[in-house]
């Protein structure tokens, strides 16, 4: 069974704020463009912070039998990508993120809701 970009995406999320990432976002960019579906994205607080988020991400996918394409980013990075073909997840300093404002960028996208955020809107 293939498992789809949205729960690729939720899995991801989930994984980023068990690393305590900051203000975690899934969008649905479906409809906006070709090359993804979904984008993750998540602040840290630290460079060894958003070391730690990507790497648990990776680990919590790899896990599920997801495989990460290709990753940008090492460990000094502030930003780190990691490409799962329909879904790209984004993990930065918060400073970088705040610069580069992916959210304003991609306004148009529709956020997902996940995790505890799902849970207390129900």
């Amino acid at each position: 069974m293939k498992i789809t970009g949205r729960k690729i995406a939720k899995l991801a999320a989930d994984a980023a704020e068990e690393k305590k990432a900051v203000n975690v976002v899934i969008l649905n960019l479906r409809s906006l463009n070709f090359f993804a579906e979904y984008f993750v994205i998540a602040g840290g607080e630290s460079d060894v912070q958003v070391r730690a988020i990507a790497d648990n991400i990776d680990r919590i996918l790899g896990k599920n039998g997801i495989r990460v394409h290709h990753v940008e980013g090492d460990k000094k990075s502030r930003w780190i990508l990691l490409d799962c073909g329909d879904v790209v997840i984004h993990v930065f300093h918060q400073e970088e993120r705040r610069f580069y404002s992916l959210e304003r960028l991609w306004g148009d996208a529709r956020q997902v809701n996940f995790g505890e955020k799902a849970k207390e809107r129900r």
